[in-house]
């Protein structure tokens, strides 16, 4: 939240727009926190003071409380507490860049429990507002090889810095030097990955709306003090960084990334949109897959409906209902006496009408088989608003394209598609996409068992044995890819 053009005209509409009129169910925030998650809740702190809860991960709705005001703020459970830590100033608040950075700790983020209250913050930086540097826009990572706590902060105002935390107090390090280890970005994050620690930075400019042109780039190192480079061996501290994501979508200025991994091979990362045109152009937060590519982070593509082939990783065969194969009927020539003089007759795709008459009326069976772009293979996938959804995405209705006939699991662990729809919850279905960019595809709840299912997952058993089983990133049985169709 910083390179402000008007900054007190800024300030006045940020905090009208996010106290006074923030909606119950709307994401409306600004430089959001990385997502936290406290007793089946999901929180993230906001600029300005307060932030947005999800009971569920995807609808969300203001609630959050952080004392202190200020800007940027980031989150981590450590242990059984949650360290906030936030810019008091800075940033070109107020003109200046004279910045401090305070931690407190909590030991619940929810405000209507009875252990919700906030330690006294303490200062841990600070920038004087005339050296080359601001203190503000701190992002958290807690090293999961060493146990030791970094902070990241700094904006185009001079340099990207690096500090150490005491993870038992939140306090600086006593006699840590802050390092110098990226410029041109702000709005920071670090992140370990197989032996790669990942600096996060926020590119372009902020605080104009639609014509914002933050994005979000990255470089890595294997030490966490640097140095960064990008995939071409570009320096962050000499304006170095690989692209993770950019406008689209009709979303634009995405900055302020966080990541959050849900399983294995399941990841999410955060941001907010400087704005989404649908929306007004509010600065909204922005849930998107992260993707890994060949070591390198990258932001997957917002889920769209449509009509798809469900086809399995492991074989590469296609989900259909198990009934007859019906045949095509059209005049063939045998290849040693086809006429080039002859005019070409196209074929017409089967249509749902040609074959539904020969499927059974009641519940149909599902199975895998070579891909023919048959309307027994065609699935549409809609969202289902009333059925909520999960951290990063709504749960979505899987029928047959141009029917009501549901895909749905059973309560012994397999498939079938029932002839309606009726929004039972074993007829909801999770789409998420993995690390790698396959699918992972889960009923909401398996029928006789309790709960929102988070265990087992779309599976093929064999090339044609489609299944539920345990999720399990390392194999190919567990994973989909979706193929957009046209009829």
């Amino acid at each position: 939240m910083k390179r402000y053009i008007f900054f007190t005209l800024f300030f006045t509409l940020h905090f009208s727009l996010f106290t006074a009129t923030a909606q119950v169910g709307a994401p409306y925030i600004h430089d959001p926190s990385t997502i936290a998650e406290c007793d089946g809740k999901y929180y993230t702190f906001g600029t300005g003071g307060g932030g947005l809860i999800s009971e569920d991960g995807w609808s969300w709705h203001s609630g959050a409380e952080r004392p202190g005001g200020g800007a940027a703020p980031d989150v981590l459970k450590i242990g059984d507490r949650y360290l906030v830590i936030y810019g008091a100033t800075g940033g070109g608040l107020g003109g200046g860049h004279n910045g401090r950075i305070l931690t407190m700790w909590n030991k619940t983020l929810d405000p209507k429990s009875p252990d919700f209250k906030y330690t006294t913050a303490v200062e841990v930086c600070s920038s004087d507002g005339m050296e080359d540097q601001d203190a503000i826009d701190p992002g958290l990572l807690l090293d999961p090889t060493t146990g030791r706590l970094w902070v990241c902060y700094g904006t185009y105002f001079g340099t990207i810095r690096l500090i150490e935390l005491d993870p038992k107090t939140g306090e600086r390090v006593k006699g840590n030097k802050e390092k110098d280890i990226a410029i041109d970005c702000e709005a920071t994050d670090l992140i370990y990955r197989d032996g790669w620690y990942y600096l996060l930075g926020t590119h372009g400019t902020c605080c104009d709306g639609v014509n914002s042109t933050y994005n979000i780039v990255v470089g890595r190192s294997r030490s966490v003090e640097g140095p960064y480079l990008d995939n071409i061996g570009r320096d962050m501290f000499h304006g170095g960084g690989r692209m993770v994501i950019a406008a689209g979508d009709r979303v634009c200025g995405p900055g302020h990334f966080g990541r959050t991994i849900i399983d294995d091979g399941v990841e999410i990362m955060s941001c907010h949109y400087e704005a989404d045109f649908d929306q007004g152009g509010r600065s909204v937060l922005g849930l998107r897959p992260l993707l890994w590519k060949n070591g390198w982070p990258e932001a997957g593509e917002r889920f769209h409906e449509g009509t798809f082939a469900i086809l399995s990783e492991r074989r590469g065969y296609s989900l259909e209902l198990a009934v007859d194969f019906v045949r095509i009927q059209h005049e063939r020539q045998g290849w040693w006496r086809v006429n080039p003089d002859e005019p070409v007759k196209p074929v017409a795709n089967q249509q749902l009408a040609d074959v539904i008459g020969t499927w059974p009326a009641g519940d149909i069976k599902v199975r895998c088989s070579d891909y023919m772009f048959r309307p027994h293979q065609l699935w549409t996938i809609t969202p289902v608003p009333e059925a909520g959804g999960f951290l990063g995405g709504p749960y979505c209705k899987i029928v047959i394209a141009g029917t009501d006939r549901a895909l749905a699991a059973t309560a012994d662990l397999e498939l079938t598609s029932v002839p309606a729809f009726t929004g039972a919850p074993e007829q909801l279905w999770r789409i998420e996409q993995a690390t790698d960019g396959t699918f992972r595809i889960m009923p909401k709840a398996i029928p006789g068992r309790e709960g929102i299912n988070t265990r087992y997952a779309l599976y093929s058993a064999a090339d044609s044995t489609p299944t539920l089983a345990e999720w399990d990133f390392t194999t190919d049985n567990a994973k989909w890819k979706l193929r957009s169709t046209v009829q």
